[in-house]
């Protein structure tokens, strides 16, 4: 695997055996030194040109876990901000032995650009571009899943679970990458949201789409995904009536979540609105694993680091 860009770069088993060294990489967090020396020598540079916490945190954490050296860079402060082209910026760090670039940006389509336009020979890692795609969030996010609704994870996919996802469909990479992921590894998935907030063309998504969270809920579920209303990129309003509104049609209270299988599982990709979308009591109660999908994102992250640097070369055997 030379770049993750997106989900599209994965085939299935290929996914799966992210899924599965991610798997041997969580076992390194129950030991007293939680190093490997995978990546010692490797530097990855971390270029976000938008604000994150759990994801920048998740891949810094990750490559230092495999002993890389981590260069945080951040747009703000940068000469970024005062006009130097992406393609400048890429030289730079390549100039300064960067050995792979997580990048992140509200721009759709820049990781694939910095993959594809020549300027680097560099393995490049999406951690989020514009409404486009996120797939490290939806690896981590099948991980999850696969540790709760699969016995014995290793070397299986999701195959017959159903997974519903509600929210900002229109607004979220992180829904896009998962309906390509959940079905590839066999899952169901149907997207909740209403009508404003469904992109156009979704009928050649494989998934389902409803307007109604109740009658979802009603067909059986083995996870929620709950999505964040992303206002910030609402331009002009009108995508819902009022927020009470909204929260009161699709936000997942307690009694929505008690009508679940009691197996099933809720997930949110944070930062959450709670008592909008999620109720502090679901958020908080048995059925979420929020703060386990931070948890399991530094293993999965340390799981593509390795196969994007390590898995093909002398060091890996």
């Amino acid at each position: 695997m030379k770049h993750l860009i997106s989900i599209d770069d994965l085939t299935r088993q290929d996914a799966i055996d992210v899924l599965d060294t991610a798997e041997h990489m969580a076992q390194t967090q129950s030991r007293s030194i939680r190093k490997l020396p995978t990546l010692v020598g490797r530097t990855v540079v971390n270029l976000f040109f938008e604000d994150s916490t759990r994801t920048r945190i998740s891949f810094e954490a990750a490559a230092k876990r495999l002993s890389a050296d981590i260069i945080n860079f951040s747009a703000k402060g940068s000469s970024l901000s005062k006009g130097e082209s992406l393609k400048d910026t890429a030289l730079t760090l390549d100039a300064m032995g960067a050995d792979a670039i997580v990048v992140r940006s509200s721009s759709s389509g820049a990781a694939h650009l910095l993959a594809n336009a020549g300027w680097i020979d560099k393995p490049i890692v999406n951690a989020g571009d514009g409404t486009h795609e996120h797939p490290t969030q939806a690896l981590l996010d099948a991980y999850t899943l696969r540790r709760h609704l699969v016995e014995g994870p290793t070397g299986s996919d999701l195959a017959g679970k159903r997974v519903i996802i509600v929210g900002d469909i229109l607004h979220s990479r992180v829904a896009r990458s998962n309906v390509k992921l959940l079905s590839l590894l066999g899952a169901s998935v149907t997207l909740v949201a209403p009508p404003a907030l469904i992109p156009i063309g979704v009928q050649s998504w494989p998934c389902e789409v409803s307007y109604s969270l109740d009658a979802a809920i009603a067909e059986g579920a083995d996870a929620v995904m709950m999505l964040r209303v992303q206002r910030e990129r609402m331009v002009g309003g009108g995508f819902f009536p009022t927020e009470g509104e909204y929260s009161r049609r699709f936000g997942l209270s307690t009694d929505r979540a008690d009508r679940l299988p009691d197996h099933a599982v809720v997930l949110h990709p944070g930062p959450m609105n709670r008592g909008f979308e999620i109720a502090s009591d679901v958020a908080d109660g048995p059925r979420s694993v929020i703060v386990e999908q931070v948890n399991n994102g530094v293993s999965v992250r340390m799981s593509v680091l390795y196969h994007v640097l390590a898995a093909h070369t002398e060091e890996a055997s």
